[in-house]
């Protein structure tokens, strides 16, 4: 399996399909893996190519997304030499190069009516014509197949094959989301964070603290996955000292008071009428007596502000005030700000 994508989980919605990856991979049939993005559909196909008969055969993924409607089928299909503008040279397709292994399709929901139109004999028949060709290649090929789309809806809308959905879709493992993967998201960060640390050189793993683990863990995660490895490894390298748990969390890394807005450059126009975060306007005080509570209120905003400044890194925060790590621990404490640090 690929190193940098972990096959990890330990929820019931994980090890469930899990199990039905495992007892599909010994079956020399079409599977149709569906699931959100992020979820790991690429890394199912390769488990079920790994795990199957054809497991020193070639595993040969394609994105039917990344190309335009008129190369796919040159793509999956191979070419001779002058079959059209371009095609100096014949080529073999997707099919060929899998004979004997795994074809992955991703994305088979974007797949042109004329390609799937040639993706259902393939599959009947286990014959491919080149380009251009008059002759058809006889080609031993497990096709694994993905997709976000709810297949059956499409073929209502007349956009995919009927015929073609039957053949392909002899097991069908839908991939749960990482929201319902109760558990996951701690083991699946952790993992992440270890080796991102492991990538900086630090001496040492800290872990996260228990505020920003509780942040990942009730986040809904649209991204899955994907997403989750992203935040984590990200939070890792943000974080400036690896003897601290990471405790700084940002799961929108376009928050910004500067991000563009549609035909206004880069100034935000709600940046020009808002201070900048990280600035501090010392209140007035209304009478002499309520002196004691601007002052109060100031210092409050003060650590507020540089908290911001120093994206919330106590001792980044510390240093920049001319303060102890204690002494700003006490001044947190004191302001109610311990919970937000």
């Amino acid at each position: 399996m690929n190193r940098d994508n972990p096959f990890i989980g330990q929820s019931l919605a994980f090890l469930d399909s899990v199990e039905r990856v495992s007892r599909a991979a010994q079956l020399n049939r079409p599977v149709l893996v569906i699931g959100e993005r992020g979820t790991g559909k690429e890394l199912v196909a390769e488990r079920l190519h790994r795990l199957s008969p054809r497991w020193d055969g070639p595993f040969v993924p394609m994105n039917c997304a990344a190309l335009t409607e008129t190369l796919i089928e040159a793509e999956l299909f191979g070419h001779e030499a002058g079959a059209f503008t371009g095609a100096t040279r014949a080529r073999a397709g997707r099919f060929e190069e899998a004979d004997g292994g795994t074809l992955f399709l991703d994305e088979l929901g974007t797949l042109s009516s004329g390609a799937q139109e040639r993706l259902l004999r393939a599959v009947e028949y286990g014959e491919v014509t080149r380009i251009g060709a008059n002759r058809p290649i006889r080609v031993d090929v497990r096709i694994v197949a993905a997709t976000n789309e709810h297949l059956p809806k499409l073929v209502d809308q007349g956009r995919f094959r009927a015929d073609l959905l039957d053949r392909l879709s002899f097991e069908v493992i839908t991939l749960p989301p990482l929201r319902a993967r109760e558990g996951d998201v701690a083991q699946l960060s952790d993992f992440f964070g270890r080796r991102m640390a492991s990538e900086l050189g630090w001496p040492s793993w800290p872990g996260f603290s228990k505020a920003a683990m509780a942040e990942m863990e009730g986040y809904g995660w649209p991204g899955n996955i994907r997403e989750l490895r992203n935040v984590s490894e990200r939070a890792v390298y943000r974080w400036d000292d690896p003897s601290t748990p990471v405790a700084d969390i940002v799961f929108d890394p376009f928050a910004s008071p500067w991000r563009p807005i549609s035909g206004q450059g880069m100034v935000a126009a709600e940046a020009v009428a808002s201070p900048v975060p990280g600035t501090v306007t010392a209140p007035a005080p209304d009478a002499p007596g309520e002196l004691r509570v601007a002052v109060h209120a100031y210092e409050r905003q003060l650590l507020e502000a540089a908290l911001v400044r120093n994206r919330h890194n106590q001792r980044a925060t510390a240093k920049a005030l001319g303060l102890t790590y204690d002494q700003l621990r006490h001044c947190l404490k004191k302001h109610g700000l311990l919970e937000t640090a």
